[in-house]
């Protein structure tokens, strides 16, 4: 018999098979033509101009970092602000606790500039 953990596991090495074998069928049964305009880069049926590789501004990523970071941060946050009554002050200390963290990762990276976008300079 299989417990529930492995009915759930059992599921997922089924669904992962179904997704190989398919794919591995339809490389098999699909003709294989390629052509130049077949390599090409579709966009939205206009003939593509320029090249596709652009140069981004690195603090989108470190915009997009700081972002993903705090807004894990802030989903952990939501849990602990719901059931923190139930542990009393020990709960409240161990969520005040993660709350100055994120104060202090905040106050770093503003010291550090990383949330100024019209530097001028690089103070890195």
């Amino acid at each position: 018999m299989l417990t529930e953990f492995g009915k759930v596991f059992a599921f997922f090495i089924l669904a992962a098979v179904f997704v190989v074998v398919t794919i591995f069928i339809s490389k098999l049964v699909r003709p294989h033509r390629p052509s130049k305009e077949k390599l090409t880069t579709y966009e939205c049926g206009e003939n593509p101009v320029g090249s596709p590789w652009i140069k981004f501004n690195i603090r989108f990523y470190v915009v997009a970092l700081i972002f993903l970071i705090f807004d894990v941060e802030v989903v952990l946050l939501i849990p602990w602000a719901v059931i923190y009554q139930q542990f009393g002050l020990p709960g409240f200390m161990v969520g005040f606790l993660f709350i100055i963290i994120l104060a202090i990762g905040m106050a770093y990276e503003w010291r550090k500039g990383d949330l100024e976008w019209d530097r001028t300079s690089d103070s890195k």
